[in-house]
């Protein structure tokens, strides 16, 4: 998606937003944009008080002026802005290309609405295209990615899987301390069912299918912005 479209996807998903809300901040290069436009408006007397979901959006976050906060200290959110690397008809999405789903998730979850931006390629008819991030515990991994294959021949899984790469020959690191598997299943025809089975499994802390979470998506076209919502799928181009 150009950057163009990152920003106006998250220029319309700002109508949602209102003076004194509690606001959950995505990650990744979509929910960048979010984040630089909410600054910009908490720089004009906007109030809000607000939860990062990685030290990356904390840090663009404390740059800008916006009040940052934890769900230690507060009990739940307003709304949460976020990106997604994947949503279907359902609202179901796949989320932890930017490697925060566990924070993302547990913020997504604490709040009343979750709102998703991201461009019209990422609406697909069934989840699976995207690799489906799983994050794990260092701790006997061996065994946890034998359990996770395992769960791949029962669903039918297409492709492989590997522990993601950081820099150098590192496994890449979260912000929890955690690896992360991508594991490529193909279609996934029943999400909740497989997110079942990897939470079964002790050494997978969490994973990126997020399902009733999301209500509300804008998708950025070359030809303006779309809003889909649980009780209107398709609404008309908005900008």
């Amino acid at each position: 998606m150009s950057d163009d479209l990152k920003r106006k996807a998250a220029e319309a998903a700002m109508s949602e937003v209102k003076s004194g809300m509690r606001i959950g901040l995505g990650t990744g290069s979509t929910a960048k944009h979010f984040v630089d436009l909410l600054g910009a408006e908490v720089a004009k007397g906007f109030q809000c008080l607000c939860v990062p979901t990685s030290e990356a959006t904390a840090a663009q976050a404390r740059g800008l002026g916006i009040p940052l906060t934890t769900l230690d200290d507060i009990d739940s959110l307003d709304v949460t802005v976020d990106g997604a690397d994947e949503i279907d008809r359902d609202f179901q999405l796949i989320k932890g290309g930017g490697g925060a789903l566990l924070r993302e998730k547990i913020v997504a979850a604490a709040s009343a609405r979750m709102i998703v931006i991201a461009d019209d390629s990422k609406l697909v008819e069934s989840l699976g295209r995207f690799a489906l991030p799983i994050e794990v515990n260092p701790f006997g991994l061996a065994a946890t990615e034998r359990a996770i294959a395992g769960v791949m021949a029962e669903f039918g899984a297409l492709g492989g899987k590997a522990v993601r790469q950081g820099e150098g020959a590192e496994p890449y690191l979260t912000d929890g301390g955690h690896y992360i598997v991508d594991a490529s299943f193909g279609r996934i025809s029943n999400a909740k069912a497989l997110s079942l089975a990897l939470l079964e499994i002790p050494g997978v802390v969490q994973h990126g299918l997020f399902i009733d979470l999301c209500s509300e998506a804008y998708l950025a076209t070359p030809k303006g912005t779309i809003k889909l919502s649980e009780h209107v799928n398709y609404n008309p181009l908005i900008s």
